[in-house]
């Protein structure tokens, strides 16, 4: 395998860390906390699902993308980071506006602190990470690599 090669792949493998971010939240949401909660407004409810649903049909997407989609371009990379960095700026944008909407990151009885965060931002921090991990490798590979 080509130096190239092993970059490309190191950039595969860090996206599809990175693509969990579509599914975790799935995982996560469908529970009586969010998706069946009771207090939540059922229109309220109908937008968790079709956010859920957009995130999971997105993640099988960029899976797609960074792993069947031939001929093989590098620039199908760049699209998955460009997709994935939408719903990772989607979650940062959502904390910070917290104030102005009066929406709380941590619920309490339901997150976990992990090494004093709370899960989801610890999550995405790491999420976020990894993210440039892979933009950094992607910068070394020229756009015009196409097939291995």
């Amino acid at each position: 395998m080509s130096a190239r090669d092993k970059t490309i792949r190191t950039v595969q493998i860090l996206l599809t860390i990175t693509a969990f971010e579509f599914f975790g939240p799935i995982f996560r949401d469908f529970n009586a906390s969010h998706a069946w909660n009771p207090d939540w407004d059922p229109h309220a409810r109908l937008h968790l699902v079709w956010q859920l649903s957009t995130m999971a049909l997105s993640g099988i997407a960029n899976l797609y993308l960074v792993w069947l989609r031939r001929p093989f371009e590098v620039r199908n990379l760049w699209l998955s980071v460009a997709w994935q960095l939408t719903t990772i700026g989607g979650f940062w944008s959502a904390c910070l506006l917290t104030p102005i909407y009066g929406g709380k990151i941590t619920m309490p009885n339901i997150h976990v602190y992990i090494l004093g965060m709370d899960e989801n931002v610890l999550v995405f921090t790491i999420l976020s990470a990894v993210l440039v991990a892979a933009v950094i490798k992607l910068r070394q590979i020229p756009l015009a690599a196409t097939a291995r």
